[in-house]
């Protein structure tokens, strides 16, 4: 397991970035960059269960994860568990396992009348590379809907 970090300054309050971060609409503009159709299940409390979904020639595919921690506007951490695979959940394949307690992190912090959202992810060697990338993609479409009031992307 490898770890990436990476950040943003976004000219928006903590609030506005983590709530365009984190609602389902925005959620899945931003993720689009990852996965078109990206979307998540769940709660967003420490301990519960949070399925990581898109759309897949076979059904749904994605991440088996809980909430480690959320400190509202400040911190939130994901434990990745699994997968899903043509829509079942997954957590005890070799496959799933390579998976297992990777941790997906993501801290905000005020900078000059803005914030800084800072993503440290533990990711499988193979695709640290390309999650980079997407990275860079994916926070600038995230910067571009906080940035925009409350316009969302077309």
């Amino acid at each position: 397991m490898e770890k990436i970090h990476t950040s943003i300054v976004i000219n928006a309050p903590r609030e506005k970035v983590w709530n365009t971060m984190l609602e389902d609409a925005t959620y899945r503009q931003w993720t689009s960059a990852f996965h078109p159709g990206s979307y998540y299940k769940g709660t967003l409390a420490k301990g519960e269960k949070i399925l990581f979904l898109g759309p897949d020639a076979e059904g749904e595919m994605g991440m088996v994860s809980r909430v480690a921690d959320i400190r509202p506007f400040e911190f939130i951490s994901f434990e990745h568990l699994g997968i899903v695979k043509n829509g079942v959940e997954d957590t005890e394949s070799p496959e799933a396992t390579l998976w297992g307690s990777a941790f997906e992190n993501y801290t905000f912090k005020d900078v000059d009348g803005g914030t800084e959202v800072v993503i440290d992810q533990d990711i499988i060697s193979q695709y640290k590379d390309e999650f980079e990338k997407m990275w860079a993609s994916a926070l600038g479409l995230l910067k571009q809907l906080a940035e925009n009031k409350d316009e969302l992307i077309r």
